[in-house]
């Protein structure tokens, strides 16, 4: 599961929520579309989470990577509105997932102390509130710029989550970790 399969999930991830800021900013049609096939993808992590950690924390990532999805969608409504403050209470929500998302990485896998998943979600909401903002303020070049720091952000988060896992489950990775590796998990 892990390699390609595991980084187009992460990049799917990126890509639909592209898709979705601009259809949603746009007001065109397909922004439910797109809004379904993000949230699918959802799904599609939390199974691939399931397959090394067991049916309950995939359908428990799966849970908080939807409420990720869904505050992100209210952030993208309120800022359309020009709602201040509905956007700094989406943001409060949003990294108050991110925290929920780190705990949950954390207890997974000792290869994941809490303080590296949740730099990373930090790091993904601050890159995509960079893209949302750029596209609102019809700043092209801007917005090209933040995709690309959200899609290569999001390829070093794939790598090391893998590598986290790889670390892990050692013996289901036949020679591709170090021998100090750990195991355990805590789900």
């Amino acid at each position: 599961m892990l390699g390609s399969a595991w980084t187009k999930l992460w990049t799917d991830h990126v890509v639909w929520t592209r898709d979705y800021i601009i259809a949603a900013t746009t007001r065109q049609p397909d922004a439910t579309a797109a809004l379904n096939r993000l949230m699918k993808n959802q799904d599609d992590i939390g199974n691939a989470v399931a397959t090394y950690y067991g049916d309950a924390a995939g359908r428990q990532l799966t849970t908080l990577l939807k409420d990720h999805i869904a505050i992100s969608g209210d952030i993208v409504k309120a800022a359309m509105a020009n709602d201040n403050a509905g956007v700094k209470a989406g943001d409060d929500r949003w990294h108050q997932n991110a925290a929920q998302i780190a705990d949950f990485l954390s207890k997974a896998n000792p290869n994941w102390p809490r303080a590296t998943p949740l730099d990373m979600m930090n790091k993904h909401l601050s890159t995509t509130t960079d893209e949302l903002m750029a596209r609102l303020h019809k700043d092209w070049d801007a917005d090209v710029r933040a995709f690309d720091a959200v899609y290569d952000h999001i390829l070093m988060m794939s790598d090391a989550l893998a590598d986290g896992i790889v670390k892990q489950y050692p013996d289901k990775f036949r020679g591709a970790v170090s021998p100090t590796a750990t195991s355990g998990s805590n789900y």
